[in-house]
Parts: structure tokens; sequence; C-alpha cells
């Protein structure tokens, strides 16, 4: 190799270099923003409110210290009472003295309750759910339970059936048990409420979904309470208040010295909302700038796309064969269309894929007539093209990227006639062609 060609070849091995350089630094620039977004918490996590699609996570499995975010678990359980019946809005609660000495207990989140008056259960939820009242969230646990330690059992069945996976219930009001004034209902004298960032997240997804109503009393920025006194509520991201984001509405904030300062949020614009956590972060402040950063990363990066049109064809796979029908083949399509959150510019990076139901189909992968237009034949969903798993907090979430998959068109089933003649002309169709390869071998 003389002089030239050397010294092109070292250009041509600098600059290959320098291009695979330049892509793998924005790759890893992607991975960057995505990963960790410079979260100053010791976990958090970002979820499409609708589908539960994760779009971010940080030690989003590591369980810790929830303080009142806990209570949306009260919350939930109380919508459902309401909802099921066993609880009415006006029902009246008489305070007990346990309650009301907790309700005026120094350091704590409280409404002040009268010992021996009536509160409604509208009142008390307001309390719990605006002003983080503890004592609030007793009175509530009891007429729901009974005792709070009954509700306590409750809190973790319900947590179960929810599909929350890493938790522990040993309170209803999320404070530490030493803060109960000697009447801790569960677990040891200095325990407090625990749950990861996912559990967080899906019980506050499954909050949202099964009773969006809970928004009604979460975006109040104060509680107008029977007192006379006007309470602020500890979402400080709400309307008027210090650290005010446009369209947050919810959900819970909570703090205590085990759990740091968490906040559970949520914010819809333009018709797409979403779902953050942040857990253990440093400060009330803190707690709030965090939560800003991903929801600003969520409204700025993701858009809901429609990857799959209503009576969308797979390419190479537009058709069904048929057996024992007037036609030999059926179109399939998809019933209704596929829709996903998907980060800005990434649409194209998936692609449909078709799961057709075996039962429907016989040895030889065939349809048998007759069908019915619109008769379910499969299903279809998307996949990454580059194998990234599309990760879901629910199985229900995984099932909102599939639809149905329905023949286009009927197909009668073929008299016995022609099915006959069809089956002689295989026969001798069969036939020849053996003759035919015979006389083949003979040359």
């Amino acid at each position: 190799m003389n002089r030239n060609q050397k010294q092109l070849s070292m250009f041509f091995a600098t600059f290959i270099l320098a291009i695979a350089t330049v892509f793998s630094g924005f790759t890893m620039e992607a991975k960057a923003a995505e990963g960790q977004l410079g979260i100053d918490a010791e976990a958090a996590m970002l979820i499409d409110a609708e589908s539960g699609k994760v779009l971010y996570e940080k030690n989003s499995d590591v369980v810790l210290g929830v303080a009142s975010m806990s209570k949306m678990m009260t919350e939930y359980m109380v919508l459902e009472a309401v909802d099921k019946g066993k609880l009415k809005w006006d029902q009246k609660v008489k305070i007990n003295e346990y309650v009301h000495k907790l309700s005026a207990a120094p350091g704590l989140s409280n409404v002040g309750l009268t010992q021996g008056e009536d509160y409604t259960v509208q009142e008390l939820y307001e309390a719990m759910a605006i002003h983080s009242g503890n004592a609030a969230t007793v009175a509530l646990a009891e007429v729901l339970s009974g005792t709070e330690q009954n509700h306590v059992e409750k809190m973790n069945k319900k947590a179960a059936e929810l599909g929350l996976k890493d938790y522990k219930f040993v309170n209803s009001s999320g404070l530490n048990n030493v803060d109960l004034l000697g009447k801790h209902p569960a677990g040891n004298p200095d325990e407090e409420n625990v749950m990861s960032a996912r559990s967080m997240a899906k019980l506050a997804y499954r909050l949202l979904n099964d009773y969006p109503e809970v928004l009604d009393t979460a975006k109040k920025p104060s509680l107008k309470f029977k007192d006379g006194r006007e309470y602020k509520n500890f979402n400080w991201m709400l309307p008027g208040l210090i650290y005010q984001y446009e369209g947050v509405d919810g959900l819970k904030t909570g703090s205590t010295d085990f759990a740091g300062y968490g906040f559970t949020a949520t914010a819809m614009k333009n018709g797409q909302r979403y779902i953050s956590v942040v857990m253990k972060a440093d400060s009330k402040d803190s707690r709030f700038s965090e939560t800003r950063k991903i929801l600003d990363y969520a409204f700025n990066n993701f858009t809901k796309e429609e990857l799959v049109k209503k009576n969308y064809q797979v390419k190479g796979k537009k058709t069904l064969p048929v057996t024992k029908g007037k036609e030999d083949s059926v179109k399939i399509q998809s019933k209704d269309p596929i829709t996903m959150a998907v980060k800005n510019g990434e649409k194209d990076q998936y692609e449909p894929v078709l799961v057709l139901d075996k039962k429907k189909l016989n040895k030889n992968g065939e349809l048998t007539a007759p069908i019915k237009k619109g008769e379910q034949v499969g299903y279809m969903t998307v996949k990454s093209k580059n194998d990234d798993k599309i990760s879901f907090l629910t199985e229900d979430g995984q099932k909102q990227i599939q639809v149905p998959v329905v023949a286009a068109e009927n197909v009668e089933k073929a008299n016995w006639f022609v099915l006959m003649m069809r089956g002689i002309g295989g026969f001798f169709g069969d036939l020849f062609g053996g003759v035919a390869d015979t006389v083949k071998g003979f040359f």
C-alpha cells in the first residue's frame, strides 16, 4: 500500500470512528434523558393515566415510606363503599374521645374535631383528602370497618385485590405509629406504612380510573370546614398555590421523618393525563420541583398516537383460507384502532402484530365456513421494531393495545353438490398428478 492509500485509509477510519462516536453519544444522551432526568428523590415514576403505560421510572420497586400518600387507599375504600351503597355522604359520624384527642395533637396535620359532635362522611372525607386530616381519616376508618385495626386489615386485603405487590399498611393515616397516642392498630410501635413507587402509581391509577370523581375533591386548593376555618391543600401545585402547574388537579402529598417528602400527582392538558410519583425527596419544595421536571418531560415528549387504523390489514396477511365455503378465502381486518402514548418522533418504531385464534382454525390453518362478517378470528397488537419492551402497570393496560381482528365479509357454506364436485376434482387432480410424476420418472 502506497503513502496516499495509507492516508486515505486512515482518513476513512477516523471518519467512521467519529460518526460512530456521534451516534453512540446521541443514544447515550437519549437513554440518560429518559432513564434519569436528574430527579433528586429516592424513587420516582411516570405513567400514562389512561393505559398505565410506564414512561419513566427510577428505583420503582424499592420499598419506602409513603406517609399520608397512603390515605389514597382509604379514599378508594370510601368511594367504593359509597358506590356500593354501604356508606352515604350525609351519614353522621360521632367523634369519640380518641379521635378528638388525635385531632388536637401538636405537630400533626388535622382539622379540629369536637368530641361528641356529629360530622358527615363528606366533611370527614374532604378533611382527609384536602388537608390530610389524620384524625378525620381514623374516624372514617372506624365507620367503614368498626375499628381502625379492622380497617388496616381491609387496606392490606384491598391492596392485594388491586394488584399491588410491594406494600404494608400498619395504620389508616400514614403517620408513624408512635404518633398515634399509644393506640397503633398494627405493626410495631414505631412502624409506618410502606410501598414502592410502582405500587403507589398503581393505586393512583386504579383510584383515578375506578372513581374519577376523586378529583372533584382533590383539585380544591382549600377547605372551608364547619368550624369556620379555612385549611389549605398541601398540594401546592394546584391553581393559585405557590407551585401551581397547569393541569394539576390531584392527588396526595405525604411526609414524615422516615418517609421524607413524597407526592403523587396527576395532571391533564390537551386531553392527555399523566400520573407521577416522587418518593423520599429532601424537602417540601423539592417534591414539587421534581414533580415539575417529570410532568414537563411527559407533556413535552409524549403524544397519544394512532399506531393502527381501524379496518387495518396486515401486509401479506390480508386474507385467511376458507374450507367448505363458496369462496376459498376471507378478508380480515382490525375492528378498532390502536392508540398509545409514544415519545415524539418514535411512532414509526412500532409495528402491528397479528395473532390468530388457533381454536378457529383447522390443522391446515383454514377457517371453516360459514363465516359471518364481524366474526372475531384473533386480535392485533403492536410491538417495538427494536424489541424494546412496552411496559404497563396492569394486564388491563396491556389489553388496551390489543384490538379484535374480524372477518370483513360473509362467506356462506357451499352446498353439497359443490363440495362433492370439489372432492371429485381434488381426487382426480391428485390422481393425474401422481401419474404425471410417475411418467416424469421414466425420463
